[in-house]
């Protein structure tokens, strides 16, 4: 997959090696929420040694592929070749898969995202995919603006909503892919 360039700079997705990993992990911590890149983890809110622990197996398992043992693959986003986030693919059957994405604050807004997701979109119809999917909430509006951006039919209410959590309504996106 060639990388683009438009005027964000140059996007690619690059394979989440060890060195890429450790720059990855610095992205993460320095750049973004650890609820946007972990599940919730230890005791500690925060970015906290159980987050970095899971976030470094994460991406080792994904090493594998969508047919190695965890049924997915991740990339590390590149621009202008500085690393920005991460990107996901996930088997959830035949013909669908799962994308998920994390960026960095100061890779946001800027059509990072959109031309990451272009380029996974591909790499996912190349594995005979037909339909892309991805969960957010409502709350989340740069991810519900990307996702609209990529062709998604959304559904509000898609799976279990968290009692009191402002934004937290569940909302599942569907991407034909052709």
């Amino acid at each position: 997959m060639s990388p683009s360039v438009e005027a964000y700079g140059v996007v690619a997705l690059l394979d989440v090696n060890g060195d890429v990993l450790e720059q990855l992990l610095t992205v993460a911590i320095r750049g973004a929420d650890a609820d946007e890149v972990t599940p919730p983890l230890g005791s500690v809110t925060g970015w906290n040694p159980e987050r970095v622990s899971w976030l470094r197996d994460y991406h080792h398992a994904a090493t594998a592929g969508l047919d190695g043992p965890a049924r997915q693959r991740s990339w590390a986003i590149s621009c202008d070749g500085e690393l920005a986030g991460s990107i996901r693919l996930k088997r959830l059957g035949p013909g669908t898969l799962e994308t998920g994405i994390w960026l960095a604050r100061d890779f946001r807004g800027r059509g990072v995202g959109r031309e990451a997701l272009r380029l996974v979109k591909a790499h996912a119809a190349e594995s005979g995919a037909t339909v892309l999917e991805a969960d957010t909430t409502a709350g989340n509006h740069g991810a519900l603006a990307l996702l609209r951006s990529a062709g998604a039919e959304l559904e509000t209410g898609a799976g279990a909503a968290t009692a009191g959590v402002p934004g937290a309504v569940p909302v599942k996106a569907r991407i034909a892919l052709h």
